[in-house]
């Protein structure tokens, strides 16, 4: 599986990195545990929920994770309410960070930026 960011997520990253030093450790669990899992092994845990009405295609299929669990936030577990959103290419398996917020801070994901992502890639590579 092949994962990138795009500037807009590293940006995000790094903000929240400041309050929770554990973000990168966290991260790379994230990827193994539940994403892989949830694509690759087809095992669906709950924790990641398909984002309706953004143009998503056959092959291009955006995701937010929910139960995103966090040392740095201890005593929550997979409640951290640590938010991240991404594209998933299913031909390709290649994952797209877009997005990554505390759920204490922004209710919602950003549609905008999951439109303008879709704006800034080439569909016809799909």
């Amino acid at each position: 599986m092949n994962y990138n960011e795009t500037a807009e997520f590293i940006r995000d990253f790094k903000r929240l990195l400041k309050k929770f030093p554990s973000l990168c450790d966290d991260m790379e669990i994230t990827k193994k545990f539940r994403i892989e899992l949830f694509h690759i092994q087809k095992i669906d845990n709950q924790s990641i929920f398909e984002i309706e009405n953004v143009g998503n295609n056959e092959n291009l299929q955006f995701f937010k994770i929910k139960k995103f669990q966090c040392k740095s936030l201890k005593g929550r577990g997979s409640k951290s309410g640590i938010r991240v959103i991404y594209a998933f290419y299913c031909q390709s398996r290649r994952v797209d960070f877009i997005e990554i917020y505390f759920k204490g801070e922004k209710e919602n994901e950003n549609r905008e930026r999951i439109k303008e992502y879709l704006t800034s890639i080439n569909l016809s590579n799909l």
